[in-house]
């Protein structure tokens, strides 16, 4: 794919990961569309992206899908296509599962995998059109179960499994669909503040940089599942 021009959709793009993702695709020529739950973190996201001329901010609750279809027409009605959907929106709530209550696991399901379908619900019809690329974030707990972890654990095991059947279903369109299953991340999930303990775990510009590599990657080839690691857990 010549990346220049086109135009990308990230959910969960305010920080973390998806703002890592959201600067790599800007530093190749891209449009980039964020979305946040709050309209304050969106606008500090939009500020603090050096091509902000490039940048689309939308308020997008995943877990509603009317609100990612809202996003989804917002794009195309700012830059006419839509290229790569990156479903990375995500919440974590770790606790035992005699001990979780029934909203922590509604919440965990309706954001962690009811939003990607809602994010891919709403950008199909412009991905069949563009040819485009549709992936998601999910994480090593998507095959490598955990005390603690009941629900997390069920969202990114559906995340992969939703992904790579979607994958299944939507390459006869020639859109390309790939699952990313990142470990340990220096990023804001769960509350995390980055700091320089953190050097040792992945950095979001890496997956940023994964996400341009899979998109230059040839149309012939498509890795529809990816788990990556840090490479020194030890210096921790």
């Amino acid at each position: 794919m010549n990346l220049e021009g086109k135009v990308a959709y990230i959910t969960g793009g305010t920080k973390g990961i998806g703002y890592g993702i959201a600067e790599s695709l800007l530093s190749k020529g891209m449009k980039v569309a964020i979305s946040g739950r709050s309209q304050n973190s969106v606008d500090e996201a939009v500020k603090g992206l050096k091509d902000n001329e490039n940048v689309l901010g939308l308020v997008s609750d995943v877990a509603k899908l009317k609100d990612e279809e809202h996003a989804v027409e917002a794009i195309l009605n700012k830059w006419g296509q839509l290229d790569v959907v990156m479903a990375n929106a995500g919440v974590g709530n770790f606790v035992p599962v005699d001990e979780m209550s029934e909203e922590t696991w509604h919440q965990m399901i309706d954001t962690n995998l009811n939003g990607v379908f809602h994010t891919l619900k709403a950008s199909v019809e412009a991905l069949k059109k563009s040819e485009g690329y549709y992936m998601t974030l999910a994480s090593l707990a998507g095959t490598n179960f955990f005390a603690g972890g009941a629900a997390y654990n069920a969202t990114k095991f559906g995340v992969v499994g939703f992904t790579q059947a979607a994958m299944l279903d939507l390459r006869k369109y020639n859109i390309k669909t790939t699952t990313i299953m990142p470990g340990s991340v220096a990023s804001h999930f769960n509350d995390h503040e980055p700091s320089e303990k953190d050097a040792w775990k992945i950095q979001p510009e890496d997956i940023g940089q994964m996400v341009v590599d899979l998109l230059m990657m040839h149309p012939r080839t498509l890795p529809s599942k990816i788990e990556v690691r840090p490479t020194r857990p030890d210096l921790k």
